[in-house]
């Protein structure tokens, strides 16, 4: 993991290990503050493969790719952003409970089928579990130029559920130059969350 990741961002790791994540989801009333939500840039399916970083003693993640099935979002978030968003064709049913979600990067060989539902009750992970390692991380980091950026996030603690899911393709970890180990993945559902973000700004050593 070490090379895939700029070297000004150290790796964090939860039990001597990293992680990589691979989340699918769906984006909804996206705007600015104070300004409502726009047509084509508001609503749209998004994947993202991350994994975990730590600068100055703050942990947040660090973005290998980021799919959006919307291209103005997808310019938006690389001009403002500096992330690797890239612009995809992405279908999500709700199938009875069970989501059938689709992903197919229209540059370069990256696609995700798999379809998932919760299948235990909401439990909220306490701070020193694996779960609440991965998912409680307020704030991203990106690089541009040699220099670090911080964008910090807020939200409140995810609702998580263990899931199961049928996995019938997935090659955006390898797209990225990560090959994963033949282990059973870590599995998580989350009905709904609301998310605030603000601009990035460079992060300055102490």
């Amino acid at each position: 993991m070490r090379h895939l990741v700029p070297a000004e961002l150290p790796l964090d790791t939860f039990a001597g290990q990293c992680w990589l994540g691979v989340a699918p989801f769906h984006m909804s009333a996206i705007h600015g503050r104070a300004l409502p939500a726009f047509p084509g840039i508001s609503a749209f399916p998004e994947l993202n493969v991350r994994t975990y970083v730590t600068v100055g003693g703050k942990g947040g993640v660090y973005f290998f790719s980021l799919d959006a099935a919307s291209r103005l979002a997808v310019w938006a978030a690389k001009k403002f952003f500096k992330l690797p968003y890239f612009y995809a064709g992405m279908q999500v049913q709700d199938n009875a409970g069970t989501i059938a979600y689709t992903c197919a990067r229209k540059s370069g060989e990256a696609s995700f089928e798999a379809s998932y539902k919760p299948c235990a009750p909401i439990r909220y992970r306490g701070p020193g579990t694996l779960d609440h390692w991965i998912s409680e991380r307020y704030c991203l980091y990106t690089v541009h130029d040699r220099k670090v950026y911080r964008a910090e996030i807020h939200h409140p603690q995810w609702p998580l559920q263990d899931a199961q899911a049928e996995i019938g393709v997935n090659t955006v970890a390898a797209a990225a130059g990560v090959n994963l180990p033949e282990t059973p993945p870590l599995l998580h559902f989350a009905k709904r969350l609301q998310v605030l973000i603000w601009p990035l700004r460079l992060v300055v050593a102490d």
